[in-house]
This record gives C-alpha cells, structure tokens and sequence, in this order.
C-alpha cells in the first residue's frame, strides 16, 4: 500500500537524497527576516546548523534579489558582515546589487516581515522569485506555465572557501548545454557529467572532460516544447559543477553566490538577455572571415613567402598568414629574430601581403623575460617582489593586466612593434596565464581545504601557473582573479589596437571567461589530428556561441599529430563553415597545408569557394551578434525550438537561422546520416528542391569526397558574392540573390554592409547601409506573382550605392510556366536572361539594381 506523503516531506526527502550524491549535506540556514521594494527583496539568513568541513561556516547572510529587467533575475548571497571578493565592475559593467536590507526597510512602506515564504514577481515580467524560510531555500519559476526553472536545496554551504548550493532539476524536460571550456563528446549535456571551471594550460588537451582554457558557468535550459531560459553564476573563482540530470551542484572554492536568470523564451532571446549583460560580442573585421594559414615551425620570412606562392598557385583563397613564436628573438614579445625575420625581410614580406589584399597576424604571451623588464611595478607579485617565474624566454616576470601602468606598457609597445611590422592582428597565446615552473605551497590559498578536479586529477591549483598567492593590483589575489587573467589581456590588447589604428581591431585569446567575446575571438586550442578531434570540434563551437563568443573555430586538419589526406579533405569541408577558419599546426608535424595534396585541394578550393561566396551572409550574421548576441554557428534547436528531436544533434549546425551544414565525420564514409527539420530544403549548390519535410526526419545523404552537404532552409532570401582568393577582391563582385521560398511562397533576409573595419559595427551616425529583403506569393485567375522587395533601413556606406544585385534565383516554385513576365519597380524588364527548370528553379540575370536602393521585382507565371 502507498503511503502519500505531505509535498514538505517529498521536498526533504529529495534533499536528503541529492545531499547524498553529492557526498556533502551539513549546512542549513533560516531566513531571520525578509523585506521587498517594488522589483527588490532582501534576506537576512541565519546559520542553524554546519560542520567544519573545509572551514567554519558564516554565520549571518545577506540576500538580495532582484528583477533587473522584465527578463533577467538576479540573487546575490553574500556574507552579511564581511566584504568578499567579486568580479569587478570595470571587467564585467553591471548594475549594482541594490540597497542592503536595513536600506530597504528604511525604504520600504511596511514593516519587515517575520519569517515566511516571501514572493517577488512582476506583471511584465515572466519569471517570480520565492524564498522559503525554514529551512531557507529559494525557487525560480515561469510566471506564466508554473514551470520550475531552479529549485536549490536546503543545504546552503557558504564558508570563506567553499560554497556549495544545488537546483533540482526535472530531468525527463530539461536539456542543458553550456558550462566549459572542456572538451565534450555531446554538446547536449549527459546525466552525471562534471565541470572544472579553472584556466589552465593543459598538455593533454585532446582528452575529454578535463578543464581546458577558460571559464564560462553559464548554461541554457531547454525545456520540453521549447521553452529555453539560461542560468549564470558569475564567480571566477576555481569551481566544480555536476550535473546529475534531476540536479545540478556548484562547489565553489571562493567569492560570493551571484546568479542571474534569464527568462528567454526562446534560445535567441537566452543569449540576447546574457550578452546584454556580460557585453555584445566584438565586431570582427570583414577580413577575419576569410581563410587563415598557420604554423609553428615557419623557419623564416622565405618559409611564409613560400606558403603564400603555393596558395596562389593552387588558387586556394588565403587571406592572411599567421607567425607562430618562430618570429621572435629569444622567444620575447615584439622582437624579431634578426636572422631568420629580419626587419628588412619581414618588412617587405607584409607590405606585399598587404597590396595583395593579405594580412599577417602574430603572436604574443603575458610573460616578459626577466632581463628586459626594466618596470617593477607592471608585474604580478609575491612577497613583496616581483613573481619569477618560467615561459618560452626562460625567467620571466608576468604583466599585472589589472594595472594601469600595465595596460598602458602593453598599448605603448603594440604601438611601437607596429612602427615596425604593421600587423593586422594580434594572437594572445599560453594567457591561462602558463607557467613551467612547479611551486610549493607557501600560503594556505595556494592549498585550499576543497580540492576542484584540476585537470582530472585534483592536481594543484598553481600546476602550470602561476602560484594563486600571487598579487595583483591593489592587493587582488591570484586565487580571486586566475580565470580572469586571459578577459584582462584579451581587453588591453584589444584597446591598444584601436587606439594604435583607428580601425576594428582582430584578437584571438586561448584563455577566455563570462564577457571575454567583447574583445576577441577564440579557438578550441591544441586539438589533435583524428576523426574524434574532427566531430568534437562542432561541440565546443557551438558551446562558445552560447557564451557570447561567435568568432569561433578549430585547427583545420588537426595541430598536433600527423594528419592523412582524407582527414584534411574532410576537416577543410567542415572548417570552411567554422565563424573562424585557421588551419594551424606544430612544428613538429608533417606540413599539411591545404594545396599539399591534390585530393585535399580540391576539396578546399570548393569548399572554401563556398565559404567566400557566403562572405555577406556570414558578415551579416557578425552584425547580427553584436547587436543581438545571436550565434553565427548555432545548434539546429534555435531555429526548430519545439522540435525535440534536434536537441540532441551535434553532428550538424546551422549558419544563422538558414544554411544547414552535414559534414562528414568519420573515415571512408561514402554517406551521411542528417537529421532535416520540418519545412523546405534547398541544395546550396545547385539550389534544387532537395527535401520537403512535414514533420523532422534523418536522411542519408551521399558524400562526394570532395563536398560537404549544405542546405537552405525555405524561407530564407541569402545574398552570395562571387568566389575569389581574397575578401577584398571578392567584395568587389556583383551580388546574386537566392530566394528559397517556403511552401506558402514567402522568405526573408538582410544584408549589413561597410567598409569591414570601423571600430564599431552598426553605430548611431556611422557609415553603414542595412537592407531587409522580402517574398510574398499572390494567387489570381491562374496566374501566381512572386514579389520579392527590399527595404533600405539605413544607406550610409556610398559603395552601396554602386554596388548591385545582378542575378536573382528563385528556388521552390511551384511548377515550370507556361508563360512569364518580369517587373522591375513596375516596369517590364524585357532584355533579361532568364533561365527556367522544372525543378522549380528560375533565374533571372543581367540586373544592375543597387543595394542601397529601394527595389521591387514581380515574377507572374500562368500555370
């Protein structure tokens, strides 16, 4: 006989039960009082029962709650007596965490309430906060389904060094994605995976589940039909995560509890609310989207001369070529080796590039060789001197990024490097930050009382780095401010670009946390060339979309370990859809640029034909994410939300809401099994109706060896460019328009234009042109009329004024016509070429309409 229990006892019960999978329950505090003001509640909780595990437990914490905006919820817990560590205001800008209690109270109309469930919500807002006061608990749900979207424990652990809280979670609704950086072999997270969130330079890096170069404590919940929210806890302390799949526990080794809550609905909303916060990914420039050549190992300015010749000869687009630490005099910042990259070599070498349309970006470390830092007070330190340790140029101090004085130094040499060598970009590299020296525990932070799971076994904080006792400016601790280290570089070096030239700066940061897309772009790191590598790269790519950094991409065929022919075929068909494409290699290596086999450049010059006809469309999608914070690369769930059988594919992504990319992933495949959502699928090459889908379903595709699938959502209205070997050179082409229509005959698209480096993208006054395009279908008297229209939101950027739509395809009509005529602004346009199939597909050439012009375009067809 079933005994029901009260839904009190239910809820000790499940605390009971997840305390013991998490292997600590002892901590539980009650609310003393509570007070709200308008979209603020506070708490004052009291400590009622703890243990001395890792530390005594504070005694009196303070609460405070929250409705920053209709869609995001904050609640801070913090000690109520005593200051404690926070990320800074000035690395992440936020708004403040509001009055203490006694301040609200003072404010507040009524009086303080006795102990009680207390609940905060709003009318124009869909998510309502509730704390539960005996045992003190706290909830957050969806004002308008009831759903449950965070739900914590009773056993609330907060001691100077360990912070310990858990949400259950309804593990038969909830998908999550998210949390990292690790390597993952699923992009939709699995029951009983955990999460090291400490920047380290990790050696074995090809190994799943291990902490990797940045921090990001921020996951998205997707729900059953569709409902997304997103959770952060902004903490750069060292922290493990587990995700047990009915619940999620953050153990924490410092700071404060600081969540925030995002209330979608949908996936794009999630991370349109989490980069308002965090900031807008950068603006990236035109350039970046081209295709990237790298290797460590370029013996010499002859070596690059070299790889450029043999793109050009191949007729493989290169837009710009990259030097590894090979540059360098005695491996230290901004030198050049004077026999192998002379000035007067190297000099040219750029200069050549640069007529040709090319870039060339570089290298740099946070690590100063000892002998040529000359400023004490630029560097990090221990025990009242500056901090010695070991990098690529032997003894070395570290730069306190968190100085001024540091910052400006940085600026000040970029400036003068770049007198020298005018670089397009700067890589900031090993920035975790690394470190080859192994110390000794000297100060009781460098061994905290909770060891995190540090590169999978529970190895010391300071392995690989620099010792957490170190200080930084006014007195911050390594131990706060690690995973912050590679943000602060990212951000110096991005400020001093701009300030040096005026234009849109390029970084590339390995170390990254919670905002770091505000000024670079980042990489998977040293992956490995294997198959595995191949398919585990669309997981982190998509992570990172998440988290606020689009610029995103993987070493092309692989860096470390030999690669084979047809890896690197089937890397640079995938790589060609990458936001980011580089191809990157250790010295150590066979050269695997892409002309070396034939077989592989082929595959490249039409996979990359692709990728630079797309130029428009992925540069509108980079505006699309700095305004919006919209993935370039995203999962197949954030166009198809209430399709539950896309949360699990991670062997496919989509480009922007429209371009659906099926790349081959294993060795001798001759096929690929893709999963197509409902609706209307075009072949991006031949624009044939290829599937029409009234509801998800796998398909095998065929898998020429030198082609990865692309399809085109209908709906969609894509503006391509002609194929060239540079960006610049392909941006000077005329556009075509491709018009999929859906099945009811309607499709939209934009296009965003400049010149691809202003310092901002889309700013108020600026000089940039933005064209929303359109497609209805009209029927009558059996005739059908498709009119596409565009709409000039903004045309400030004067080539737009030059440059034209010469062709426009329409693909999915209904059937080949008996008759047709064309209407341009309402006129019969008699001298066109057209071209007609009865695949649906009909072209109409010899246009000369301007982009930064209003325009309208009939197709009438009898039937």
């Amino acid at each position: 006989m079933a005994i029901g229990l009260p839904s009190t006892d239910h809820f000790v019960l499940l605390t009971i039960l997840i305390c013991l999978l998490v292997h600590h329950c002892s901590a539980v505090y009650d609310v003393e009082s509570t007070a709200e003001s308008g979209k603020l509640m506070s708490a004052q909780l009291k400590l009622v029962g703890g243990s001395a595990d890792f530390g005594p437990d504070v005694k009196s914490l303070t609460l405070t709650a929250s409705l920053e905006t209709d869609s995001r919820l904050r609640v801070r817990i913090t000690d109520a007596d005593h200051r404690r560590w926070e990320v800074p205001q000035d690395v992440i800008p936020r708004p403040a965490p509001g009055p203490q209690p006694k301040d609200v109270l003072l404010d507040s109309p009524g009086n303080p309430s006795m102990p009680s469930n207390s609940t905060m919500s709003s009318a124009s807002s869909d998510l309502t906060f509730t704390i539960h006061a005996s045992p003190f608990r706290f909830t957050v749900s969806r004002r308008s389904t009831g759903d449950t979207l965070f739900d914590t424990s009773a056993n609330l652990v907060f001691k100077d060094r360990y912070l310990e809280v858990t949400s259950t979670l309804p593990a038969d609704r909830a998908s999550l994605y998210g949390l990292g950086e690790q390597k993952k072999e699923t992009f939709r997270l699995q029951h009983n995976d955990t999460f090291t969130l400490w920047n380290g330079d990790v050696t074995w890096s090809d190994q799943p589940d291990l902490n990797l170069y940045g921090s990001h404590p921020f996951y998205m919940d997707v729900r059953s039909g569709g409902a997304a929210h997103g959770v952060l806890l902004l903490n750069s302390n060292g922290m493990d995560i587990l995700y047990g799949g009915s619940y999620v526990t953050y153990k924490v080794i410092g700071g404060v509890l600081d969540f925030y809550f995002f209330a979608g609905p949908s996936p794009l909303d999630v991370v349109d609310q989490y980069t308002q916060l965090i900031g807008r990914p950068a603006p990236m420039p035109y350039w970046s989207f081209g295709f990237h050549q790298s290797r460590y190992g370029y013996k010499n300015v002859a070596d690059l001369d070299g790889v450029v010749a043999g793109y050009a000869k191949a007729r493989i687009p290169m837009e710009a070529i990259w030097s590894d630490i090979d540059y360098m005099d005695g491996y230290q910042d901004f030198t050049l080796d004077p026999v192998n990259y002379p000035s007067k070599q190297l000099r040219p070498f750029v200069d050549r590039l640069h007529n040709n349309g090319q870039k060339y970006v570089v290298t740099v470390h946070p690590a100063i060789k000892r002998q040529a830092a000359a400023h004490e007070d630029l560097f990090l330190k221990r025990n009242g001197a500056n901090l010695v340790g070991e990098a690529w140029p032997g003894e070395v101090y570290f730069l306190d990024f968190m100085s001024p004085r540091s910052t400006e130094y940085w600026a000040r040499k970029i400036s003068e490097f770049r007198r020298t060598i005018p670089v397009d970009g700067l890589w900031c590299d090993i920035n975790e930050p690394s470190n080859f020296k192994q110390w000794q525990p000297l100060n009781p932070l460098d061994d905290p009382p909770y060891r995190i799971n540090n590169s999978g076994f529970h190895l010391p904080i300071n392995y690989r780095t620099v010792p957490v006792s170190t200080l930084h400016y006014n007195g911050v601790s390594e131990y706060d401010a690690h995973n912050l280290f590679g943000l602060l570089q990212a951000k110096a070096t991005h400020a001093g670009l701009l300030r040096d030239t005026a234009r849109r700066p390029f970084v590339l940061s390995r170390s990254t946390f919670v905002g770091s897309g505000r000024y670079a772009a980042h990489w998977t790191g040293n992956n490995v060339a294997r198959w595995d590598e191949l398919a585990h790269s669309i997981n982190t790519i998509l992570n990172f979309g998440l988290f606020g950094i689009p610029m995103m991409g993987a070493d092309i065929c692989g860096f470390n370990g030999n690669t084979t022919q047809e890896l690197c075929s089937r890397w640079i068909q995938l790589g060609a859809f990458y936001p980011f494409a580089r191809a990157h290699a250790e010295k150590t290596t066979l050269r695997r640029e892409l002309y070396v086999w034939e077989a592989t450049a082929r595959s490249a010059r039409k996979a990359l034909g692709m990728r630079y006809r797309l130029l428009p469309y992925m540069y509108t999608l980079m505006y699309e994410a700095h305004t919006t914070g919209a993935p370039i690369a995203r999962p197949l769930f954030f166009s198809y939300p209430q399709d539950a059988d896309t949360y699990g594919v991670d062997r496919q992504f989509l480009l922007g809401r429209g371009v659906l990319v099926s790349p081959v992933l294993e060795p001798g495949a001759t096929t690929v099994d893709a999963y197509f959502p409902a609706g209307r699928w075009f072949s991006l090459y031949d624009y044939s109706l290829a599937y029409t889908m009234k509801v998800g379903k796998r398909v095998t595709l065929p898998a020429p060896a030198d082609l990865a699938n692309a399809h085109l959502a209908g709906g969609n209205i894509l503006l391509l460019q002609h194929a060239e070997l540079t960006t610049s050179a392909a941006r000077q082409s005329e556009f075509h328009l491709l018009v999929a229509l859906a099945e009811n005959g309607t499709a939209s698209g934009e296009l965003f234009l400049d010149d691809g480096e202003p310092p901002e993208m889309g700013a108020v006054g600026g000089n940039w042109t933005l064209v929303r395009f359109s497609c209805d279908r009209e029927e009558s008297k059996g005739m059908v009329t498709t009119k596409v229209s565009s709409h000039v939101v903004q045309n400030s950027y004067a080539p737009s004024r030059a440059q034209v739509i010469g062709k426009v395809v329409f693909m999915g009509l209904q059937s080949a016509p008996k008759s047709f005529t064309i209407y341009v602004n309402n006129v019969e346009l008699k001298a066109a070429r057209t071209k007609s199939r009865t695949s649906g597909v009909f072209s109409v050439s010899g246009l000369s309409l301007a982009i930064g012009q209003k325009f309208e375009i009939k197709l009438v067809m009898s039937h």
